[in-house]
């Protein structure tokens, strides 16, 4: 049990750190300050600042754990191509989480305080949903009714070659 709790401790550092390159991204471009240790976001704005703290519940790990899950199950793909969409679909999900949170810093830091629960609530999740449902469709809909992802790939591999 205690190795457990290492290694579940060890991932949500993990997913922190991830989850704060979008922050960091922002602290670049002169929009938010960034305060890295503690995981929190401050948003300046012309009205009242925001202080929005990034924790495991905004990683989308959730999401990437049942997307992951459902990809191992997947009784269509072989070992490679489970192994092959899993990465890919941990990597998209990372990605358009960071969007996500750089769309609401940037509504929040434009908008003003008053906008962080439309931007949060509904413009973020809306976003992150339809894109994950995009990956979704693809990866279990479209890829069994055409030409999955992986094939094209291994297809431009062996051109490349």
């Amino acid at each position: 049990m205690l190795i457990m709790s290492k290694w579940l401790s060890a991932g949500l550092n993990a997913i922190m750190i991830f989850g704060n390159i979008a922050v960091f991204f922002m602290y670049l471009c002169f929009i938010v300050p960034f305060y890295y240790l503690m995981g929190l976001v401050y948003i300046t704005n012309t009205g009242n600042p925001v202080v929005m703290s990034i924790d495991y519940e905004c990683s989308g790990i959730i999401e990437t754990c049942a997307f992951v899950a459902l990809v191992v199950f997947f009784p269509m793909y072989q070992r490679k191509e489970k192994v092959f969409y899993a990465v890919f679909g941990v990597l998209y999900i990372y990605a358009i989480n960071v969007l996500r949170l750089v769309v609401v810093i940037i509504i929040v830091h434009f908008g003003g305080g008053e906008t962080f629960f439309l931007a949060h609530s509904v413009i973020g999740r809306l976003l992150f949903y339809v894109l994950v449902i995009a990956l979704y469709y693809n990866v279990f809909t479209y890829s069994q009714l055409a030409r999955g992802i992986y094939r094209e790939f291994i297809d431009w591999r062996q051109e490349k070659s």
